[in-house]
Parts: C-alpha cells; sequence; structure tokens
C-alpha cells in the first residue's frame, strides 16, 4: 500500500490551522476594504504567454509548466530537442500556474479596461506556485495577499499602501520595518558608473546581498563583466550607514549627473513627507538604497516588510510598475502594489505566540439524546437555533451520554444540550457547560441569551 504524503512544499491544513489563517486573512481583508479596494479572482491557470517575460530570468525558471493535453509529443522530432528547451517548450506546454497575482492581474486591467474606473483599487486573495526550493518560510503553494492602485502615477498611492501596511500588522500586533527605495536610484547608479546596459544584473545581484553577503555578491558581479573599479564604487554603496536624511543627503551627491537617480531621490523624499501625515510614528520605515526587489517589472518605489523580533524573509513586497499593462495592449498604465505574504506571516506569529485565544470550534452547542423520540427533538431544536444564528450540531449515533461528553471535548464545543425522556416532558434542555461542569435546565428560547451571556 502507498504511503500518503503531499507534494514537497506544499501543506494541509487542518480545523486548527484554518482558524489561524482566517483570523489573519479576516484583518487583511478588513483593511483593504476600509481602504476602499474592491475584490477580484483570477484563474489558477494562465496562459505561458501572459507570465513568460515578466519575472526575468530566474522568474521564468520558476514557472510552474502544465503539459497540453492528450499525446502532447505527437509533433515533436528529434531535431525539435536538438534546439533546446525554449524552442520545445511551446510545443509541449502552453500553460502554467500562476507565479504572483500581479501579472495576472495587468492581463485582467487590459481585458476589462471599459469596464473600470479609473484610478482602479483591488484587492486578491488565493494562492500561487513557485518551483522553488522547499524551505522554511518558502513554499512552492502558497496564498498572496495583494492590493494595488492602477490608472494613476500620483505618490499619494504609494503613500496609502504604507497607511495599509501599517493598520494591518498594527492590529497584528506585529512589529515590523518596512524598508523603501526607488528602483529609479539603482537606474541612477549604474548610469552615473557607466554601466546602464548592466541594469538587469546589478538589481539581481544587490537582491541577494543579504541572503549570500557581499563577498559572493562581488564575486557575481564581476563574472556579469562588472569593472574592479565599478565594484568598489557598489562596495562604497552598500557599506553606507545613517539614518533615512542622511542617506538622501549621500545619493544627493554621488547621484547629482544623473537624473533619473535625482527623480528617485525626490520620491523617497515626498513619499515619506507624506508618511508624517498618517497617524502613525513611522520610525519602523526605513529608506534603504540597496534594496532592489527581483522582480523585473518594477521601474519606482519598491518596498519590503520584514519582522524586527525574527530573523526571517521578508513578509510585504511590493512596488511600482509603469509598463506591465503594455505588453497586454494597454499602454500609459501606471500601478503600484503591495503584496502580504500569508504563509510568513503565519509562521512569525505563531513562532513569537502571538495569536489570540481562538475559537477552534465553529458550533456553540452539541445536542446529544438517548432515543429515536430524543433524536427528532434534537432535529427540530437545532433548526430553531440555527435560524437565530446559533452555530450547533447534532451528535449523530445513539450512544452512552459519556461518548458525547468526549467528543464534545476533543472539538472543543463549549456546551452540551441533553434530551432525555424527561427533559421533553417539561419541554427543557438540559446544558451542561464543558468547561466547569455545571448543569442548568432551560427552554429553547432561554438558551439563545444564554449562550451569549457565556
Amino acid at each position: 500500500m502507498q504511503k500518503p504524503s503531499t507534494a514537497r512544499g506544499t501543506r494541509d491544513f487542518g480545523p486548527q490551522e484554518m482558524v489561524k489563517r482566517n483570523y489573519v486573512f479576516n484583518i487583511i481583508k478588513t483593511h483593504f476594504s476600509r481602504f476602499g479596494f474592491q475584490e477580484i479572482e483570477t484563474p489558477s491557470i494562465e496562459n505561458l504567454s501572459t507570465l513568460t517575460g515578466k519575472y526575468g530570468d530566474e522568474g521564468d525558471q520558476l514557472l510552474f509548466k502544465i503539459l497540453n493535453s492528450g499525446d502532447f509529443i505527437k509533433d515533436i522530432n528529434l531535431e525539435d530537442f536538438d534546439k533546446g528547451s525554449k524552442f520545445l517548450l511551446p510545443k509541449i506546454s502552453e500553460k502554467g500556474l500562476r507565479y504572483d497575482l500581479t501579472v495576472p492581474f495587468a492581463r485582467f486591467v487590459s481585458m476589462n479596461r471599459n469596464d473600470l474606473a479609473f484610478p482602479f483599487r483591488r484587492f486578491q486573495i488565493q494562492p500561487v506556485w513557485r518551483a522553488d526550493r522547499p524551505q522554511k518560510g518558502r513554499y512552492r503553494e502558497f496564498y498572496q495577499c495583494d492590493a494595488d492602485i492602477v490608472g494613476s502615477d500620483s505618490l499619494i498611492n504609494e503613500s496609502e499602501l504604507i497607511s495599509l501596511f501599517q493598520s494591518i500588522f498594527r492590529e497584528l500586533n506585529l512589529n515590523v520595518h518596512l524598508i523603501i527605495n526607488s528602483r529609479k536610484i539603482l537606474n541612477g547608479f549604474v548610469e552615473s558608473m557607466g554601466a546602464t546596459d548592466k541594469f538587469n544584473q546589478f538589481a539581481v545581484s544587490l537582491d541577494k546581498l543579504e541572503k549570500v553577503g557581499l563577498e559572493a555578491v562581488k564575486v557575481e558581479l564581476e563574472s556579469n563583466g562588472f569593472t574592479v573599479n565599478q565594484i568598489n564604487f557598489i562596495e562604497n554603496f552598500v557599506n553606507f550607514k545613517g539614518g533615512n536624511e542622511d542617506k538622501i543627503s549621500f545619493l544627493k551627491d554621488i547621484l547629482k549627473s544623473s537624473s533619473i537617480g535625482q527623480d528617485g531621490i525626490g520620491e523617497v523624499e515626498q513619499i515619506l513627507n507624506f508618511a508624517k501625515l498618517n497617524g502613525f510614528a513611522n520610525e519602523n520605515i526605513i529608506f534603504d538604497f540597496k534594496l532592489a526587489r527581483g522582480l523585473s517589472y518594477y521601474t519606482g518605489i519598491i518596498f519590503e516588510g520584514k519582522s524586527t523580533d525574527l530573523t526571517f524573509g521578508s513578509l510585504v513586497g511590493g512596488g511600482r510598475y509603469d509598463n506591465l499593462t503594455e505588453s497586454f495592449g494597454l499602454p500609459n498604465m501606471s500601478g503600484v502594489g503591495i503584496s502580504f505574504g500569508i504563509e510568513r506571516i503565519l509562521d512569525v506569529l505563531e513562532t513569537l505566540n502571538l495569536f489570540p485565544n481562538l475559537n477552534e470550534t465553529s458550533s456553540k452547542i452539541l445536542f446529544t439524546y438517548f432515543d429515536a423520540i430524543g433524536q427528532n427533538k434534537c432535529l427540530e431544536y437545532a433548526n430553531i437555533l440555527r435560524k437565530n444564528n446559533i452555530s450547533c450540531e447534532i451528535y449523530p449515533d445513539v450512544t452512552k451520554i459519556k461518548k458525547s461528553f468526549e467528543f464534545a471535548d476533543k472539538k472543543k464545543i463549549p456546551f452540551v444540550g441533553i434530551i432525555g425522556a424527561e427533559e421533553i416532558e417539561n419541554e427543557l434542555i438540559t446544558i451542561k457547560n464543558m468547561k466547569n461542569g455545571t448543569q442548568i435546565a432551560l427552554s429553547i428560547h432561554e438558551i439563545s441569551d444564554y449562550l451569549s451571556e457565556n
């Protein structure tokens, strides 16, 4: 017999886990709605032509591809294999699982442009898939919770997302840093050192700095054709220390010859000024010009949220993208978005023991009985309570009363309603409090108030 297992990088979620997940989902969803975002959903499966070329070469390698239906190799010959995987892939796979929610959203906007009011605020909470190496905090299937504003290039939108970030993590009681930067600053940097044609290699290498360290990044930069002087310039850049204002002053000096770099500095300054009006202390907003974000579609402000209490991966990511809908036939549609990594947020809350006491069962009361007459009465009473918005369930079998008590304990159902011959005769229900063992006899009409009070 085959031993049952889940695919690597995926997990089952039982009732206890789902209570915690829904607790976080509901907080995030409430704040999304409070900020005026409207919910959409997109298919799990997208055409590969939609997904490829949007995430950079490394992102494309992590796409889960789906083999075509039927005899998918009937039109393949040996010459096709000789031409390599890029030539072969379109012949055997036309679809894939979505890698994130942003690119499908850009496709959605392009297809529904005539029905949307711009700027359009959308939120989306759905799973995504990445063919990555599973490890703690990194899964192959995981949920993203995204909020985007598309159809406006105003920096007010970035400031709104920062306020949203602050609101959500304040309610979750998590200490986090929001690290911000601008891709324009990074563009200005490569421009200033004469390496404009190597921006993507620079951004991808810089994005690995925290993970692999400066020396490994320098080796990678050298292998990508950066000169010794350019690498020394980069080292001086990443080693600079200071507060937000110190970093801005430093950049204004070293990027004074780059107009795009100066634009990026101005955007960061403006957003930091906007943040002063959001009602939060904002000491957790850190300007760090080493932040790169590996995805290639970002063009302006980028941000990343990290726990201050644990050495963990990013809990939040996002930024400005100006050209994403252009590949779908809709130019000049700038957008900015933020994505909350629900799996890592849950892991941090669990590790720090920050979940409140959550009710793990949906039922407030379990009805039990001794015979068929009592069983019928339970059906009648349960339906009365449900019509009054009280969740309840009926133990399905005639059995010893102790067994139904054990069942209620295991499911953490707080009350058991017992219906025997005496209860039926007096039109009462004996209610047992499973926490302290006390019992009280009530009519069906008195139960609602009693359960609310207790």
